[in-house]
């Protein structure tokens, strides 16, 4: 459980001090045999001075635009609004200004609406701007488009086959919405069984479901750190872990991503220093790590960060967003795919809006923790419980997952991505693109850099009739701008090659290599 213990924790301060100096905690002998690749290239030198080049170029263009606004030489979009804006007369909102004179060239990179399943070929709602990307309108056609964008993983985001039917059942028997609180009268027979599947599918005692994902840590961390404790965060973890952690009153330290130097250098000093001013120790040390990074496509050193957790016994909190389903042998995350025991991880999270073609997540946990967010999480006490529906659908595929159906679908699948993921990777590679992450990561991250090679790779895959997420700052690093590829399992080798040999023709094209 999660509840303090002063007295190990001051224990542990004096024991503390007698390891400052001493070694990591992993000698050779103690990792994994065989680690898999991770790729994280420096930009190159030449490619590094052209776009921060770039970024200074739109900018000096954007505050003469700005000027030309301002004194009505130049009227476009909202000119008008504007002008009257406080902020803007005064040219101190930066954030502001970055969209309207370099975000909004590009805006059409985004947001693009789609008005069909998310599956392998989704259509994309085709639509113009007549006044430089200020605004939108649609033609009224679509483009059927090969799909590298969703989080489809292991393919179950259908509207046809068993998982889709179950669900239409589950409608006309639950309706398409549960409109109350877990508390008062939304909570549902297929909910507890959902747990039930869930907490055995992962391996822990108990688990709790969540109607959103994103609140699932925004909402639930607040619940279980507090003012006096200390979260030691990846300085890579996702927007919904950093807003839990504000949100729960705690100190927030960091160390760099996937490096277990930095982290227990984190650790001995937080135990040696204690609370700020009061030099106490602290009432909790959660540690905070995700399974597989969406925007890196790294996988995190579990067995690695969890010899630490128990050294400097910590909690450890895991968000298994992107890898549940999507990693490991049957699909069980990143535990399994270390070989680490489950019970070694205090707090398993994850999402059904990716490997289970669903929304909401959950918490899996003992009991006693399970027990303490029923009663204590924002989200049960004023969120509106998952749907009847799609509590049915996360079942259908994790029945399926499990090899539960009497068929071995789930494996196929989990198989599938794998391949998939190895051999578009290695193929990438092979073509000289510059890739970030894991070999087993189903996310494959190709660096671009320049803002105008990033509207450029988009806009000619769209052409193409590929779609594809583009990430640039201050989603990423300024020098690291990407698109982000998600395969699925979905996909057939046919598919990916057809995607590879535009992808390197539009490389080639925007000198990408």
């Amino acid at each position: 459980n999660l509840k303090s213990d002063p007295r190990e924790l001051e224990e542990m301060g004096g024991e503390a001090e007698r390891l400052v100096g001493k070694t990591s905690c992993f000698p050779p002998r103690q990792r994994p045999k065989k680690l898999p690749k991770e790729r994280y290239p420096e930009p190159p030198l030449i490619r590094a001075i052209l776009t921060y080049l770039s970024y200074a170029i739109l900018i000096v263009f954007g505050h003469i635009n700005d000027y030309l606004r301002k004194i009505g030489l130049r009227k476009e979009g909202y000119t008008d609004q504007l002008k009257n804006d406080d902020l803007f007369k005064m040219g101190l909102d930066f954030e502001r200004f970055y969209t309207r004179n370099v975000y909004r060239r590009i805006r059409d990179l985004w947001n693009r609406p789609i008005g069909s399943t998310p599956g392998a070929y989704f259509d994309i709602v085709d639509r113009v701007s007549d006044d430089h990307n200020w605004t939108f309108r649609h033609t009224g056609g679509t483009t059927r488009c090969l799909n590298l964008g969703s989080y489809n993983y292991l393919g179950f985001a259908e509207s046809t086959g068993p998982c889709a039917d179950a669900a239409m059942e589950a409608t006309y028997k639950y309706g398409a919405g549960c409109p109350s609180t877990r508390k008062n009268f939304g909570l549902l027979d297929i909910h507890k069984k959902l747990e039930e599947q869930l907490a055995r599918f992962v391996g822990k005692p108990a688990a709790i479901i969540f109607g959103m994902g994103f609140a699932t840590n925004s909402m639930n961390i607040p619940a279980l750190v507090g003012k006096g404790s200390l979260i030691v965060s990846d300085a890579l973890n996702h927007s919904s872990l950093i807003t839990g952690a504000r949100l729960s009153g705690s100190t927030i330290r960091t160390f760099r991503h996937n490096d277990m130097r930095s982290l227990e250098n984190v650790l001995r000093q937080a135990i040696v220093t204690g609370q700020p001013r009061t030099h106490r120790p602290w009432k909790k040390i959660l540690i905070m790590v995700e399974g597989v990074y969406s925007m890196e496509g790294s996988v995190s050193k579990l067995e690695e960060v969890v010899a630490l957790k128990k050294k400097y016994k910590a909690y450890l909190f895991l968000d298994e967003a992107h890898s549940i389903g999507a990693v490991g042998r049957t699909g069980r995350g990143v535990s399994e795919y270390w070989g680490v025991d489950p019970s070694d991880v205090d707090i398993m999270m994850g999402t059904f809006t990716k490997s289970f073609g669903a929304c909401g997540g959950y918490i899996a946990a003992d009991h006693e923790i399970i027990n303490h967010l029923r009663q204590h999480s924002h989200t049960t006490t004023y969120g509106t419980s998952m749907s009847g529906p799609v509590a049915q659908q996360i079942i259908s595929s994790l029945t399926i997952i499990m090899g539960e159906d009497g068929t071995n679908e789930g494996e196929r699948r989990i198989n599938q991505l794998l391949d998939n993921s190895r051999y578009f990777r290695k193929r990438l590679n092979e073509m000289g693109f510059i890739l970030y992450g894991n070999e087993d990561s189903p996310v494959v991250p190709i660096l671009i850099y320049e803002p105008g090679k990033l509207s450029e790779f988009s806009r000619e895959l769209l052409k193409r009739k590929i779609g594809v997420v583009v990430v640039g700052f201050p989603a990423t690093s300024i020098v690291e701008s990407r698109a982000r590829i998600c395969l699925s399992a979905s996909h057939t080798r046919e598919m990916l090659d057809f995607a590879l040999k535009e992808i390197d023709e539009v490389g080639k094209l925007a000198f990408m290599k």
